[in-house]
């Protein structure tokens, strides 16, 4: 038997409307009071963490934040994006736990949670069906979109996305059901008490230090949805609106190359140029395909790539350069 009940996508009668990109309605913002005060406490502590960064903090503690920043990172790229939202490649089960923690350390909702809008966000991208439509605007797309009520067409399609593969996916199922606990174990308990009991870092200054690493991982993926949506080159697709952005990439760990990503999103390096210094999210999914622990990668083949460029990219290398 499944390890558990595979859930079929709720199906509807009525037809649905074919939305094409870009696309937004006029719409009543309904603003969630509890988003607004909580993503509020966020930032003003991490504001002050930043302080205490500059003046208190103990580089034993900086060291830790930027270690823990990278590992919440990649667990978001490298596990809720390109393994359970895209499939992009398999993993192992020690390999799945590790990238569960890692994304668990990020506190962006549960990796099911997580794939579910993301496969939303593919199918009807830039759309009001699109949990953080970029044709709405900069703020909209970046963050704003936490803050109000989803579109409700958004919420219909939403419940037609299937994710039967991850419903029978013990690991993130387990995350699923305690994802709570699991968040703010790894994304904001142990964080702090690291520092504190190992190299005697104050309460304060570990806690708001921590916080300064958990906005910096929500503003770095939010860019994707917001700056890699709307300025960039598009190499690969000039109709649609994600771009090619190494600003992103840097900031992400190589999931910049959104133009790309939208054309070929069962590619697991999310990337033409694969290896490189801006792609560590590949490089680490390379290093445990050299260990035995990821395996089926998927790519797609340079004359395919180079074909859908001459067809419909916009006369710009993936750099961004023109190339005549």
């Amino acid at each position: 038997m499944p390890p558990f009940v595979e859930k079929q996508p709720i199906q509807t009668q009525e037809p649905l409307e074919k939305l094409v990109a870009p696309q937004a309605a006029p719409w009543k913002y309904e603003i969630l009071y509890p988003a607004v005060l909580g993503l509020g406490y966020v930032h003003l502590a991490a504001i002050y963490g930043l302080y205490l960064a500059v003046t208190a903090a103990k580089w034993y503690t900086l060291v830790f934040c930027a270690f823990t920043a990278v590992a919440a990172g990649i667990g978001v790229t490298a596990g809720a994006h390109r393994l359970w939202s895209h499939r992009a490649y398999k993993a192992k089960p020690p390999l799945q736990i590790l990238l569960m923690i890692m994304q668990s350390m990020a506190f962006q909702y549960s990796a099911v949670t997580w794939a579910k809008d993301h496969r939303t966000h593919h199918r009807y991208s830039d759309t009001d069906a699109d949990p953080h439509n970029a044709t709405r605007g900069f703020f909209y797309s970046h963050i704003g979109w936490l803050l109000v009520k989803s579109h409700p067409e958004f919420r219909k399609r939403r419940r037609l996305t299937d994710l039967s593969d991850l419903y029978n996916n013990r690991i993130v199922m387990l995350q699923h059901k305690y994802t709570t606990f699991f968040c703010f174990t790894f994304c904001c308990l142990l964080p702090t008490v690291i520092p504190v009991y190992l190299w005697g870092e104050s309460l304060s200054v570990a806690w708001h230090v921590s916080m300064l690493r958990y906005a910096y991982t929500l503003h770095a993926t939010f860019l994707i949805n917001s700056f890699a949506h709307m300025f960039g080159s598009s190499p690969y697709d000039k109709s649609i609106k994600p771009t090619q952005n190494a600003f992103v990439s840097l900031m992400i760990f190589g999931e910049g190359f959104h133009n790309y990503h939208h054309v070929f999103p069962w590619d697991y390096r999310a990337s033409e140029l694969g290896n490189n210094w801006l792609n560590l999210s590949t490089l680490f999914i390379d290093f445990f395909a050299w260990v035995g622990w990821a395996y089926d990668l998927k790519t797609v083949p340079d004359d395919v790539i180079s074909a859908r460029a001459a067809r419909t990219g916009d006369g710009t290398n993936s750099w961004g350069f023109k190339t005549k």
